[in-house]
């Protein structure tokens, strides 16, 4: 397609000052140097060592492909920030990538909801049936999740996102109900789940915190992991999204020289969402005791891995093979599933 609309579009993806991007590029860069190690080594233990299909870790096992495909897109942001260009330049590749990003965007945030639901469920309403339970243990529910975003991430392919030609801009009906239709896409993907993740972490932590009966390292663990949620939720979404709606916002009113310098705040908070590659496996697998341990036997030396062992009192066990030898791991315990 030619015409007004393409001239437009690249006209609103050059960027005004290049020194801002530069450094974004090489904090991209950072990301994906930190990011492909982290999450290969987190994909081999999941798949190889701890069999997330027998621990009930299915939904966990999603994150990390999402974090994992979200890592792969990164070159291609480097690679147009160091252009001087707020996308790639190849406007087939850009789309692809574009796409690519929200939908593990809103994989990572749907099962990362799911587990806390089943977190929620396990602790508040212990007893009771938990729908959640069963679905975590099905690979099939994953696909249909997958396949149920897909829809979501396709208004961000019908015109370039990125470059911000949607509300505010002049244009025809169709182009104005689209970007309507993919605004309210972008803040209901984070809005409502923080919700969600807010209600049942807040839940969570006040009914275990009326335990009495169960170690207190175990009770610890599990309001660590509850509180993690909203919290790295808290610093990888929620700002692009306050940032978003500043950029919407100014763009309405039509202030053109503020709207250069929100441009460059939104880009460097959706810059920092991508931190959730990293933070994710740190934070909600390692947290788990048995995937934990899985990945110390694998990678950390053997002196260093008996050592840090020495430190935790495992009370359940399973046993896992690696290089030869046979170690007996924590399982998960239920708080934490």
């Amino acid at each position: 397609m030619t015409g007004p609309n393409v001239s437009e579009v690249v006209d609103h993806c050059n960027v005004s000052n290049t020194w801002t991007y530069e450094v974004l590029a090489w904090v991209v860069i950072g990301q994906f140097v930190l990011g492909l190690p982290l999450n290969l080594s987190v994909l081999y233990v999941f798949i190889f060592r701890f069999k997330f299909w027998k621990n009930r870790s299915v939904f966990l096992f999603n994150i990390v492909v999402a974090d994992f495909l979200l890592v792969a897109c990164l070159p291609s942001k480097a690679y147009s920030y160091t252009l001087g260009q707020r996308r790639n330049p190849n406007y087939s590749l850009c789309k692809a990538m574009h796409f690519m990003l929200f939908l593990n965007r809103g994989a990572s945030i749907a099962f990362l909801v799911t587990l806390s639901l089943d977190r929620y469920f396990n602790v508040v309403h212990l007893g009771r049936r938990n729908f959640v339970k069963a679905l975590k243990k099905s690979p099939q529910i994953s696909v249909v999740i997958w396949l149920l975003l897909l829809p979501l991430a396709i208004p961000a392919t019908l015109q370039t996102f990125e470059c911000c030609n949607s509300l505010g801009r002049n244009g025809t009906y169709n182009q104005n109900v689209t970007d309507i239709f993919r605004e309210t896409v972008f803040f209901t993907q984070i809005i409502l789940p923080f919700i969600v993740l807010l209600y049942c972490t807040v839940c969570t932590v006040h009914r275990l915190k009326k335990k009495t009966v169960g170690e207190n390292a175990k009770l610890q663990r599990a309001m660590y992991v509850v509180v993690s949620v909203v919290v790295i939720f808290s610093v990888c979404f929620l700002p692009s999204t306050m940032a978003r709606a500043a950029l919407l916002a100014v763009r309405l009113r039509g202030w053109e020289e503020l709207e250069e310098v929100v441009v460059q705040f939104y880009d460097a908070l959706m810059v920092l969402s991508y931190t959730d590659c990293l933070l994710d496996p740190l934070v909600y697998c390692f947290c788990y005791s048995g995937f934990k341990d899985a990945y110390l036997d694998t990678f950390c030396p053997a002196f260093l891995y008996q050592r840090l062992r020495k430190e935790g009192t495992p009370t359940t066990t399973s046993t896992t093979t690696s290089k030869g030898r046979s170690t007996s791991l924590p399982m998960i315990e239920k708080l934490q599933v």
